[in-house]
């Protein structure tokens, strides 16, 4: 066997559409020339009328398919990984919601467990620290009395203990420590999001002009613009800053998300879900860290009303995305492989379909749903 070859579809390439062969040969793309012949005794996938694309990218993710990370052994973190790739996500950060040290550390030991493991499912990059150096006050489901200020040595801790796949923090710019310390949370080699926060705009610029790089759940859980105090949201509105965006139809109005794209532009949005251990599952009662989390018509919230994460997955976001914007498949695609590949220093190996990057891949149908799915070549 010389390979799999995807032939006679469109593949995504260059922001555009092209028809090209592409190969796989242990677990990475090899694209053919025109001139060049397919090996013999390829497997052979005919893809015609359909596009082949980028695998998709999650790095805000707290669970599905009824695994909370917070309380994920290594097997549930491969339960994860083998439900989300159906939605054509090859590629996740699990996000470990404020919780103890010890609860923290444990999760951290659980995902290096993981790592020992064979896997069948998307790709886990790393953890996503979605905390503690947060604000109370927009707390969202986050555990009020583990916020704290920030601390690098308990940072340096979870990273040295998880070896140094730690990749992504959400922190609150006006906590204590906070602007100060995020160039040293990027030398730890994670990426620095601002959000749970009422920071008002010069704080917020300050933290951008420190080493942040992106906005968490944009809009959700931070101070929203006003003309004579744009606040955080006015901060990372004007800044080169990337924004996630929730994109399930209850975190964000449809106008909203246009807006949020036309004022960024598409190389600086990101389609995450913040899915919960429901995210593929019915309503019903679940849990997010260290709350139970109600889920009603697929909108999970807190007893008290507050929207605790969502139940959205990126087959979903896409199809939304497309509805909302009303624009061409290829505008949307960045929002969900390039941009969160760029954003968390993965784009040389993952992202776009390049020759000798990951072969992930998804396979969408002319109604733009998953067809097929490869993490690393293989098919799931």
């Amino acid at each position: 066997m010389s390979g799999l070859f995807l032939i006679n579809g469109q593949v995504y390439m260059d922001h555009a559409f092209k028809y090209v062969t592409v190969g796989i040969r242990e677990g990475k793309i090899r694209l053919l020339s025109a001139e060049e012949k397919l090996p013999e005794g390829a497997d052979v996938i005919d893809v015609a009328g359909r596009k082949v694309v980028p695998g998709f990218i999650d790095i805000h993710c707290h669970g599905a398919a009824g695994v909370d990370v917070n309380a994920a052994q290594a097997e549930d973190l491969e339960l994860v990984s083998r439900a989300i790739a159906r939605f054509g996500t090859t590629s996740w950060l699990a996000s470990v919601l404020t919780d103890t040290r010890e609860q923290t550390l444990w999760c951290i030991d659980e995902y290096n467990k993981y790592k020992r493991m064979g896997h069948k499912g998307a790709n886990l990059l790393g953890i996503h620290l979605e905390g503690p150096f947060l604000c109370s006050q927009y707390k969202g489901a986050m555990p009020e009395h583990l916020l704290k200020a920030a601390d690098m040595d308990l940072l340096k801790e979870y990273q040295n203990r998880a070896g140094g796949d730690i990749r992504y923090i959400t922190v609150s710019p006006e906590v204590e420590g906070v602007i100060d310390n995020i160039p040293k949370m990027t030398e730890l080699g994670m990426t620095v999001s601002i959000g749970h926060s009422g920071a008002d705009y010069e704080t917020s610029m300050k933290a951008i002009n420190n080493g942040a790089k992106a906005s968490t759940h944009t809009f959700n859980a931070m101070r929203l613009l006003h003309q004579h105090e744009p606040a955080i949201m006015g901060a990372v509105l004007e800044s080169d800053v990337y924004c996630e965006a929730i994109c399930d139809g209850r975190h964000l109005h449809s106008g909203v998300v246009r807006l949020l794209i036309k004022t960024k532009g598409i190389d600086r949005v990101i389609a995450v879900t913040d899915s919960i251990m429901a995210a593929g599952l019915p309503d019903g009662q679940y849990r997010l860290g260290v709350n139970t989390v109600f889920v009603k018509d697929g909108d999970a919230r807190l007893e008290d009303g507050t929207r605790a994460g969502s139940t959205l997955t990126q087959n979903v976001a896409l199809k939304n995305l497309l509805k909302f914007t009303g624009r061409p498949l290829e505008d949307i695609i960045p929002l969900l492989t390039e941009n969160p590949a760029r954003l968390i220093n993965v784009y040389d190996r993952k992202g776009s379909v390049e020759n000798g990057k990951d072969a992930d891949l998804v396979i969408l149908d002319e109604n733009n749903d998953i067809a097929e799915v490869f993490v690393a070549g293989s098919r799931i």
